[in-house]
């Protein structure tokens, strides 16, 4: 076994050895489709694999689907490595990433059909044939969980810590990137309605300009579920240059956006069972943003309760009173059309 440090030794030998046809190493025989099978990649280079990859061989080798049926970390964990680690052994044994890597170990091993589809990209604990209710209870049974992990991972002194930095902050900006930006948006319409200067960016570009005319009275904060989402770390990142106190909110305390932040705020990673948009983890970090709106409103509490009290006001005009008037659950009888 190498220790991991010698992965670098190990890719400059992959590369010689990909000089030659990987199919020439192999039997023809053993050839599927007249390309090597994962398993015969993975046997052609483990000799000269870091122990780090080596543990990744050692799992796939026992479980050849479980690719398919675990996240990037998931698998890492399992193997008690790195994502970054599970990204090179992809890489190593010919696949450009694990996205490609699970399509090719489900295109393998015959999981193409509708019943292990359904199981790989909806969800383990969901059938195509679960009733109404059973969907729901899982559903709010993953929901809870998501909830309650969030809550016991969250650090109430860093918190309040970005509260108060918040409250008493000239500006705030919030990068949040695809589904991230409707978490940044919803946190920048809570804020400006108690009057926090605040604004919320998806666009690199914009988010850059704003984030480098930051300076020591602003507060920037990064929303990304992996924290690996390359705009919002740039964003963040500038903002930090720039002289921001800066916040990270994402699943993986050691991420990269965590690496860039003065503080991390952890949620609850995607379930294993909902794939691949689990809205639990959208509902972490809106329990997460609820609960810095309310301590940023208790530091500004008078301030708060009346821009809070004058937009109500705003808009009262605008709800209509009462409910409705009872309709007939009977559709009227249609007509018969007049002869022309």
């Amino acid at each position: 076994m190498r220790p991991e440090s010698d992965e670098n030794a190990f890719h400059s030998n992959i590369d010689a050895r990909e000089t030659f046809s990987s199919e020439a190493m192999v039997p023809r025989s053993n050839v599927v489709g007249n390309a090597p099978t994962i398993a015969q990649r993975i046997a052609l280079h483990r000799s000269a694999m870091p122990a780090a990859m080596s543990k990744i061989a050692d799992v796939v080798t026992e479980h050849p689907t479980a690719p398919v049926e675990l996240t990037i970390t998931e698998l890492a964990d399992r193997a008690g490595t790195s994502p970054a680690t599970v990204t090179r052994f992809c890489r190593a044994i010919g696949f450009d990433g694990y996205t490609q890597f699970r399509v090719g170990v489900a295109s393998e091993s015959g999981r193409g059909d509708a019943d292990t589809t359904w199981q790989a990209d909806i969800g383990q604990e969901f059938g195509p044939e679960d009733s109404p209710d059973r969907v729901l209870r899982t559903l709010l049974s993953l929901h809870i969980r998501s909830l309650e992990t969030t809550t016991a991972w969250l650090d109430l002194r860093e918190v309040e810590r970005v509260a108060k930095a918040i409250a008493n902050s000239r500006h705030v900006d919030i990068y949040g990137v695809g589904g991230s930006s409707v978490i940044a948006d919803e946190f920048q319409g809570r804020l400006y309605r108690i009057g926090v200067n605040a604004h919320s960016w998806s666009d690199v570009h914009e988010g850059l300009t704003s984030a480098v005319l930051q300076d020591a009275d602003s507060v920037a904060i990064g929303i990304s579920n992996t924290g690996r989402t390359d705009e919002t770390i740039q964003m963040l990142s500038q903002a930090g240059a720039s002289g921001a106190f800066t916040v990270a909110l994402s699943h993986d305390a050691e991420s990269w956006l965590a690496s860039v932040a003065d503080v991390a705020l952890t949620t609850a990673a995607a379930s294993a069972y909902l794939r691949p948009d689990d809205l639990s983890v959208k509902h972490s970090q809106l329990l997460v943003i609820d609960l810095l709106y309310l301590l940023v409103a208790q530091h500004t509490f008078g301030e708060a309760a009346g821009r809070l009290a004058a937009s109500a006001m705003a808009v009262s005009g605008h709800r209509r009173s009462g409910r409705p008037p009872l309709r007939s659950s009977r559709r009227p009888t249609p007509q018969p059309k007049e002869a022309s």
